[in-house]
């Protein structure tokens, strides 16, 4: 059985060790394309449907409330089954402690008995908050490995480490 990698990541202005900065693509989805080059793993990317503002503050004092609120955002395209992996990568920045809430959107609906997942997480300096409980109840049934945490300045310094991750 294959695998896949089923990741939310955002682009636009990102703090990076201790500064704001813009970038082009959300360091997750850096780490997602590793994942997909290296193991073969197909690619799904969690969006919501309202995109998030692309100024930092804004984008999370947004991800407060929704967290706040327990909130399951619309997303644009669902992911309906994940029955013909083996392995499923979960990939997500550390948004107040935890996931993005896109993602329990997504993760909610889908069946994970049987399967291996396989976390990681993009950072700066919170690794993966209480994101591991979170994963236990949304992904019941599932085989939980150890997790791949990177600070997201590091991300384009990362491929080895991500291969080193995927082979243990």
């Amino acid at each position: 059985m294959s695998g896949i990698v089923i990741y939310f990541s955002r682009a636009g202005e990102n703090y990076f060790g201790g500064e704001l900065k813009n970038i082009e693509k959300g360091n997750t989805e850096v780490i997602a394309e590793y994942i997909h080059e290296i193991a073969g793993a197909d690619l799904f990317k969690v969006e919501p449907k309202v995109e998030y503002p692309s100024d930092y503050m804004k984008c999370i004092d947004i991800a407060k409330k929704e967290l706040a609120k327990n909130a399951r955002p619309e997303i644009k395209e669902g992911l309906s089954d994940v029955s013909d992996y083996g392995t499923v990568y979960i990939g997500f920045p550390n948004w107040w402690g935890t996931l993005p809430m896109p993602m329990f959107t997504q993760l909610e609906k889908l069946d994970f008995a049987g399967k291996v997942i396989k976390p990681f997480v993009t950072h700066e300096g919170s690794g993966f908050g209480t994101s591991n409980k979170d994963l236990k109840n949304l992904c019941a049934g599932a085989e939980i490995k150890k997790g791949l945490s990177i600070p997201g300045a590091d991300v384009y310094g990362a491929k080895s480490i991500v291969e080193a991750w995927i082979d243990e």
